[in-house]
This record gives structure tokens, C-alpha cells and sequence, in this order.
């Protein structure tokens, strides 16, 4: 379970139930980052709105003086899109605790798509990151956590679509959203999660992808996708010291201690794979799957390297999913809620077992109602809850886990938007509230600012980042 900013992956009447957008995985230096950041700047590029817009398909009216225009290049092997990105500064500060700045970071996306030919298609995006933060910090954060976050290169998408008869083929670094809801992560099982600020950051730039191979099958009101996933990608979780590193609950008497993570080994004998089917029927907007799959959350073991001392290893382990989601308009709010089984998932305990941790099975659902109004407004209820099977008496969390999460959204005008969100757990009473205020400058140029605010139960999921609140701004080009 956790949470996302913006809904994804939405099933509609007459709609394709994929939106792919991707993640990072591989670390360069500062210089990269500099000549990847001028390339941004030197490139050919062309304006866009948002995001969402990036690669999108020409206007219906134009597309026929692009194909003309551009069918020696696709024939060529050349791409016909040209290069899309954006880039930003961010700039955080940190008041609570000892207050510090916790971001100033430089970020630059860059993009193209295009075509081979006979219905075979490219994308490939990078983004480069560069925190100033990280240098200005330096005696506050330990040197692992600036090595750690100082400058990162990703690859967020890289791959092919090839169609085969009736299936469409997706080879390579892709997104898979398997969710329905807003705000919250439940039937998101497949891709992992940047939580290095912890649910911060907008969701699309949270997102980490996965190196897949995927078929997709439609045929009238169903669908159908498999897929393989022969190199993992997991959470990551960062460094001890970071500001949201998700440390675990103090043993009176005793020191902790935490390793680094444990990644999955790439070979093939850690692949994951899994299956999901959907259909829509009188409006009822339905599908189920299967994931079997190296957790990409991970769990503590611990070992006792002496009385007082006590050593966490972030591990990742095997588990089995099963889920559902559906999805129905009604015309005045929207309804969604999803489910998912989670076999042998393993968590902490109380009891003096070696590593600390005990095999569980689980089920996390959500049911959420979504309300549009008029005055360019939009409210949005949803309760999750996690209930243990079977619950082994010594597991530190309770049987049944569950909370609340309120947004509003108002548009003052085509420029000016406010959001609120608000989540709140309703069994150890802490809460994450995130208000921001949304600019949009010129077309092209976006500039937020908001807060990330924790409080409540210190042993809560929230309220453990008591120490972390803080003020951001950010402002966005895009091209």
C-alpha cells in the first residue's frame, strides 16, 4: 500500500487501458548530468503544455501534412517526433527538527519517439539530476546519503512496440500501472517506487519502471496482457540518514544499525511475471490478475551483533498477488475501489526470532468516490484499510490497518489551481496533509509551491516523518 499524486492507468468506455510513462534505474556524475543538461538546452524542441502531452499523437487536422511531411524519415528509421522534455529547479527547505534545505535540485528530462516502419515504433527518455542541496549540506548528511542523492542519471523510457498479428508487443524499460485509484498504490504491484521522499513528488516522477516484455490482446469489451519482467527493478529506499529513510521502531536499550540494500540479482532466475484480464460490461469497468514477484517493497531482517546493537537489512522477498479492480461512472461522481491478496509477505514482529520478521498473508483494498462540480472544483473520499489472515499475535502492526485520504482540487482560473490533500490513519492517528498552489505562468512555464506536513503517532506511517516538514517551490519549462 502506499500512495501517488495524480490517478493513472484509468479503464474507460472505448478507451486503451495502458498510460505509459517510465523511471530511473542508473547513476552518472556530475559531468554527465552537466552535458546531459546541455543537450536539454542545444537540442531542436517544440512547446508542450504538459507533461501529458509529451509524444502524443498530431491534431487530427494536422495529421495528414505530418505523414506526408514525414514519411521518408519514418521509412528511414528516423525519428518523426522530435525531442521532448522539460526542465526545473526545486527548491525545498526543511523547518521542523534541525531545519535545513533538503532540495535544490536541477532536473532535465529529454525525450524522442519515432518509427521503423511496418507498424514498428521507439521511444527513449533520459533525465538528469543534479542537487546543490547535497554540497551546501554537507554536515548535516552522512556522506553515503550525499553520494547517494548529489547527481543520478535514468533511463525512464527505452523500448519497442512491435505488433504481432493481434497482440501488440512492448520489449524493453516501460511503465505497467495496474491501478485504479487516486492517490493511494494497491493494484500498482508491478512498477517500484522512487521513496527517497518518501509520496512527495509528483507521481509520474516517483514511478521507477521495470525492463519487461509485454503483449497486449484486445478483442471487443476485453482485454487481456501478460507479462515478463526478466531484470527487477525495486523501491528505492536511499540511504540511512536520508531525510525520509524509513527507519524502524526503537528497542529501548539498544543501537540500530542499517546495512544497505539488498537488490535483487539480475539474472533470469529472478524474474517476475504475471497476468491480467478485464472486460467492461453495462458500464461496469472490471478486470482481475495474477503477479508472482520479487517484493519491490522491502522488508527489515535484523540480527543482534551484540546486546546493544542491532543490525536492519532492507531484503527483498518472494510473494504472490492476486487482485481486482473496477470502476463505474455514474455521471454525478465516479466510483472506484480495488483489492489485492498478498501471500507470504513478510513482516516485522515483536518476538526474539533470528531475523525478526514473520511470514503474513494480507488483503489491501480501496474503495474511492470521486465528485466533479461545476466551479472548476473536485473532491475526492477514499478508504483503504490492510487486514492481516490470520494475524501471528507477536506482528507489530494491528489486524486490521486502515485510514482515509480527502483531496480537493479548485481551479481559480485558467491559470491558478489549489489542491489540498489530506491522508489519515485511523488506527495510530497520524497524517500527512499537502496543500500546494499551481501557477501556470505561459503555456510552457509552470510554477508550484506547497508544503509537506507529517504529524501524529511517531511509530506511525506518517507521523514517523515528524521531523521532516517542509516548504517547497519549483518551477517547470517545458518543450
Amino acid at each position: 500500500m502506499g500512495l501517488r499524486q495524480t490517478p493513472e492507468n484509468r479503464f474507460t468506455s472505448g478507451c486503451r487501458f495502458m498510460m505509459r510513462r517510465s523511471f530511473p534505474s542508473f547513476r552518472r556524475g556530475p559531468l554527465a548530468a552537466l552535458t546531459f543538461a546541455a543537450a536539454c538546452a542545444l537540442s531542436p524542441v517544440q512547446a508542450a503544455d504538459s507533461m501529458d502531452d509529451l509524444f502524443a499523437d498530431p491534431p487530427a487536422e494536422e495529421e495528414g501534412k505530418a505523414k506526408k511531411s514525414t514519411e521518408g524519415l519514418a521509412n528511414s528509421g528516423d525519428s518523426v517526433s522530435g525531442w521532448r522534455g522539460f526542465s526545473q529547479f526545486e527548491l525545498a527547505r526543511t523547518v521542523s527538527g534541525d531545519s535545513h534545505w533538503s532540495k535544490a535540485r536541477w532536473r532535465n528530462e529529454l525525450g524522442r519517439s519515432g518509427s521503423f516502419g511496418q507498424g514498428i515504433k521507439w521511444k527513449a527518455v533520459g533525465r538528469v539530476d543534479y542537487d546543490l542541496a547535497y554540497g551546501w549540506e554537507s554536515d548535516f548528511y552522512p556522506a553515503a546519503v550525499r553520494d547517494d542523492r548529489r547527481s543520478e542519471f535514468a533511463w525512464r523510457e527505452v523500448y519497442v512496440d512491435v505488433p504481432v498479428g493481434e497482440v501488440e508487443l512492448r520489449l524493453g524499460r516501460q511503465h505497467i500501472v495496474w491501478g485504479e485509484m487516486v492517490g493511494l498504490f494497491f493494484a500498482d504491484v508491478v512498477s517500484a517506487r522512487d521513496m527517497r521522499e518518501f509520496f512527495t513528488q509528483e507521481f509520474d516522477q516517483q514511478r521507477i519502471p521495470q525492463w519487461a516484455a509485454r503483449a497486449e490482446y484486445f478483442r471487443n469489451d476485453w482485454r487481456a496482457e501478460l507479462i515478463w519482467v526478466p531484470y527487477v527493478s525495486v523501491d528505492n529506499i536511499g540511504r540511512f540518514g536520508g531525510d525520509f529513510y524509513p527507519t524502524q521502531p526503537a528497542i529501548p536499550g539498544v543501537n540500530a544499525r542499517y546495512e544497505a540494500q539488498q537488490r535483487p540479482d539480475s539474472k533470469l532466475s529472478n524474474s517476475n511475471y504475471g497476468l491480467r484480464v478485464g472486460t467492461l460490461v453495462k458500464g461496469w469497468d472490471l478486470s482481475a490478475f495474477y503477479y508472482r514477484s520479487l517484493d519491490v517493497n522491502p522488508t527489515f531482517a535484523r540480527r543482534f551483533a551484540s546486546p546493544t546493537t542491532v543490525i536492519y537489512t532492507p531484503e527483498h522477498d518472494w510473494i504472490h498477488q492476486y487482485g481486482a479492480t473496477l470502476t463505474k461512472d455514474f455521471g454525478s461522481f465516479l466510483l472506484r475501489a480495488e483489492g489485492v491478496l498478498t501471500r507470504d509477505r513478510r513482516l516485522p514482529v515483536s518476538s526474539a526470532l533470528p531475523d525478526g520478521l514473520v511470514r503474513q498473508d494480507m488483503v489491501d483494498y480501496a474503495i474511492g468516490l470521486d465528485f466533479p462540480f461545476q466551479n472548476e472544483s473536485r473532491f475526492n473520499i477514499q478508504y483503504f484499510e490492510r487486514y492481516h489472515i490470520d494475524r501471528n499475535a507477536d506482528l507489530l502492526a494491528s489486524k486490521r490497518e486502515n485510514g482515509m485520504a480527502l483531496l480537493y482540487n479548485h481551479k481559480f482560473d485558467e491559470r491558478l489551481e489549489g489542491e489540498m490533500l489530506w491522508v489519515q490513519s485511523l488506527v495510530r492517528n497520524d497524517y500527512m496533509f499537502r496543500p500546494k498552489l499551481i501557477w501556470r505562468v505561459q503555456s510552457n512555464w509552470r510554477a508550484q509551491f506547497g508544503a509537506d506536513l507529517f504529524g501524529g503517532n511517531a511509530n506511525g506511517y506518517f507521523g514517523r516523518f515528524g521531523n521532516s516538514d517542509r516548504y517547497y517551490g519549483e518551477l517547470r519549462y517545458s518543450f
